[in-house]
């Protein structure tokens, strides 16, 4: 089955290389609020210390194939499948990020720690609430050496 999505607004930082695929955590984006919604549309968001936020990965092209690879193409990491990494290169190229609300005024969101780049397409907005969040998470530790630097700040 095909579906059809259209976006809700635009990523604008200064991130513009999608291939700088680390230090995202002190990276603050204004996401861009398309006109056909009204000013009110982000109302009463200010007031969650995070939202989650869906987007498109338009510039990563989808993988040839789905069998399983380490990710980021490491060797130190082991093979996983498509479903176990978040990497841009998936089917239908969805990513979604946790991000701090920074302000939401009008149809402008500010956020901090999206790994977007500048002019991504965002599909939608939905503010993170405890009781929707896991506990007892759980994750192999090979996740640690992928992450190590994914979220720190540049140094």
């Amino acid at each position: 089955m095909n579906i059809t999505l259209g976006t809700v607004g635009i990523v604008q930082n200064t991130r513009t290389d999608p291939g700088d695929t680390d230090h995202w955590g002190d990276v603050i984006s204004a996401i861009l609020i398309d006109e056909r919604f009204p000013e009110d549309c982000l109302q009463g968001l200010e007031e969650f210390s995070h939202v989650e936020v869906l987007y498109h990965f338009h510039q990563a092209q989808e993988r040839p194939d789905y069998h399983a690879r380490p990710p980021r193409g490491r060797s130190d990491l082991p093979a996983v499948g498509v479903f176990a990494d978040r990497g841009p290169r998936r089917p239908n190229r969805i990513g979604a990020t946790v991000c701090r609300v920074l302000s939401a005024e009008r149809r402008q969101l500010t956020v901090r720690g999206l790994d977007a780049v500048d002019g991504t397409p965002v599909i939608d907005l939905k503010p993170v609430m405890r009781q929707f969040l896991p506990t007892g998470l759980r994750q192999p530790p090979w996740v640690e050496a992928l992450m190590a630097e994914y979220f720190m700040p540049r140094r």
